[in-house]
């Protein structure tokens, strides 16, 4: 599971980075408006926002609001950079609350 952990987030890192490189290299506002523009742009916003609201499910039912809220927030905010970060720290956990029940 240590390698697994590892993985995912070497995956935020390296999500953070590319967003680091298109913040030097792109323009965010005019490339999201051409993007949101296009048909398939929207559809791909939708499906972005979804997986956030998707992967918020997990968090909230697994932590408490304190921690929980603000996790979501910079979820929506940030993006699966903070999806990856809370999965990789939290798999344990996780995989530990899906098997506890799970018949011989």
């Amino acid at each position: 599971m240590t390698l697994l952990r590892i993985a995912i987030a070497g995956l935020g890192i390296a999500l953070a980075l590319m967003c680091v490189w298109a913040g030097m290299n792109g323009h965010f506002l005019n490339e999201f408006g051409i993007v949101g523009g296009l048909a398939w742009g929207k559809v791909s916003l939708a499906d972005l926002y979804i997986g956030f609201a998707l992967l918020a499910v997990p968090i909230a039912l697994t932590e408490n609001v304190k921690l929980s809220a603000p996790i979501i927030i910079a979820l929506f905010l940030l993006g699966n950079i903070v999806g990856a970060f809370w999965l990789a720290w939290r798999l344990p956990k996780l995989v530990r609350l899906l098997t506890q029940d799970r018949p011989a």
